[in-house]
């Protein structure tokens, strides 16, 4: 008897198991490449496009104040110090974050990162960097932020976010996307300035060197363009490297604890501090 009840007893159990398994399968993760995302997660970047659309102006006047830090990759402890700081300035509007969200490329890493933005009392919106495009990065980026290029306008300045890691697509020339950009530059309708922000700077190896010179002198024809903000390099600069009027600004990561506030008026007016935290 007890012969014939063993496998009875042995299937029921493994079937109880897979049943199991299969109910709880959202609580699984089956491999550190997926790139599965909760309803909550996804499309952050129309999420907060559409929460600053509805926010009014922190600032009086033609004035618009705005965070910009980068490369928060596994700097999570410095994550909460960060937001915390940031949650003290007057008049932010909205918070940008230069690239390199993750460091390997995982949707598990870009979502620990979001959870701690997420106490940011401001909307905060990214640049994809090169190692978010790392492994299936790519796919990942795009569950949970959205589109890699993209722009948005918010007291008078146009905001134009594109993607410069060149490298991480084998140098193919379409990498940053030259004729993309030069389009959302030439559209100035109601826009008063105009604000480039981008991951790899032109004058960094690991940008495409084939599309240097023509991003370079885009940005320099650009009729209203205020700075271009860059992260990547891990080391904050304010220069015009070319000689041709364009400042090109790198921020400090999260690492270095410390960020930059960013307040605009006029035309190309802008005062920068440097935050510690």
């Amino acid at each position: 008897m007890i012969s014939t009840l063993l496998p009875k007893l042995r299937a029921t159990i493994l079937a109880s198991s897979a049943a199991l398994l299969l109910s709880s399968c959202e609580l699984l993760e089956f491999s550190p490449n997926d790139v599965r995302v909760t309803a909550t997660e996804q499309d952050l970047t129309h999420k907060n496009l559409a929460r600053l659309a509805a926010q009014p102006k922190p600032t009086g006047g033609d004035t618009l104040r705005f965070v910009f830090t980068t490369d928060s990759q596994r700097y999570y402890d410095e994550l909460d110090p960060l937001v915390s700081s940031i949650n003290q300035q007057r008049g932010v509007a909205f918070v940008l974050l230069g690239g390199d969200v993750s460091d390997f490329g995982l949707r598990r890493e870009m979502s620990w990162v979001q959870e701690k933005l997420n106490g940011l009392h401001a909307p905060y919106l990214t640049v994809v960097g090169n190692h978010d495009l790392v492994g299936n990065g790519r796919t990942a980026y795009q569950k949970l932020f959205g589109p890699l290029n993209y722009t948005f306008t918010y007291g008078d300045t146009r905001f134009i976010l594109v993607d410069t890691n060149g490298r991480e697509y084998a140098f193919n020339g379409q990498a940053p996307n030259v004729p993309w950009l030069q389009q959302q530059l030439a559209d100035t309708l109601e826009v008063r300035r105009q604000v480039t922000v981008c991951h790899v700077p032109p004058f960094n190896e690991d940008f495409d060197p084939a599309l240097k010179e023509n991003f370079a002198r885009t940005l320099a024809q650009a009729p209203r363009l205020v700075f271009n903000l860059s992260g990547h390099i891990d080391k904050f600069g304010e220069s015009e490297p070319y000689d041709d009027g364009v400042t090109y600004i790198s921020g400090y990561s999260v690492q270095q604890r410390h960020y930059l506030l960013l307040t605009l008026w006029g035309k190309t007016h802008y005062k920068l501090e440097a935050i510690a935290y």
